[in-house]
């Protein structure tokens, strides 16, 4: 039944799903609880203060969740909506003969990114399992994508991203997913401690790969997806904390080419279960 929906929304225009998605978000924002809450405390946190702001950025979620069926399932003709003015940043990562780590924060169309980018060479991804069991049966077929390989995200998922640098070939993750409580550190986002995953240092670290930051911006009036990307500085510091703290400035720096296409609801903030205190807020 779900398969069947999602196959339905993949058929309608791209510009009639971001108008339904972007009103469907603007309607669940205006609904007062929890979501609202948290978009506008994570945006006021960051210096976006504006209401008007809040409602973009919930209309930007909305068009989000409803591009993401003809994403998944009409691969080729929405690849052919996808345009980048900065292809040079990687094309100068591959000529140095390493592999390359992509982090692609919940910042615009997240799901687009990694197929754009199949046209440099293989990728492979992380994910978790939907917690919602309808949504397998249709990730699966997602992620059924010629160049793209998804590998769950275990101990064994981490082996098949080495191997894969190792290999000189690229991979991809979110870097802004809150990780277990012993798996990260503390370190700013605009200006508040985030615990921060520290799996991407390690990888880079390990590698001695290229990290460059991703993220598809929405166009408006549906007329696709631009590809942004921002290189982090090498040498990348070791020591954990420093590293997580640069790729959180890093993030920052691509959010605010389109911050109204970030994922201000997300949980950002949280304490998971045995992570250590939260340190004092760095203002």
């Amino acid at each position: 039944m779900f398969l069947a929906l999602f196959r339905f929304l993949a058929w309608i225009p791209l510009p009639i799903l971001h108008g339904i998605g972007n009103f469907a978000g603007r309607a669940l924002y205006a609904w007062p609880g929890r979501y609202r809450n948290r978009l506008k405390a994570n945006a006021r946190q960051a210096g976006y203060t504006d209401p008007a702001f809040a409602r973009q950025s919930a209309g930007q979620t909305g068009a989000m969740i409803f591009e993401t069926p003809k994403v998944w399932l009409r691969n080729e003709e929405c690849l052919q909506k996808v345009v980048s003015d900065d292809n040079q940043v990687v094309r100068d990562a591959l000529d140095e003969g390493r592999g390359i780590l992509y982090l692609t924060p919940h910042l615009g169309c997240f799901e687009i990114t990694a197929r754009y980018l199949i046209q440099h060479g293989p990728i492979t991804v992380m994910y978790r399992p939907p917690r919602q069991a309808f949504l397998e049966p249709i990730m699966e077929q997602a992620r059924n994508t010629s160049g793209l390989r998804a590998v769950p995200a275990t101990m064994q998922g981490v082996r098949e991203f080495v191997r894969a640098l190792k290999r000189g070939e690229a991979v991809g993750m979110l870097p802004d997913q809150v990780p277990g409580g012993g798996d990260g550190v503390w370190a700013p986002f605009f200006g508040k401690p985030a615990y921060t995953m520290t799996l991407a240092g390690k990888l880079a670290v390990q590698t001695g790969v290229a990290v460059i930051l991703t993220a598809g911006e929405r166009l408006a009036a549906g007329q696709g997806w631009r590809i942004h990307y921002v290189r982090l500085p090498e040498p990348l510091p070791t020591d954990p904390v420093a590293l997580a703290g640069a790729i959180n400035g890093a993030m920052e720096t691509l959010i605010r080419r389109f911050p109204q296409q970030y994922l201000w609801s997300y949980n950002r903030y949280k304490v998971p279960k045995e992570a250590p205190p939260r340190p004092t807020d760095a203002h």
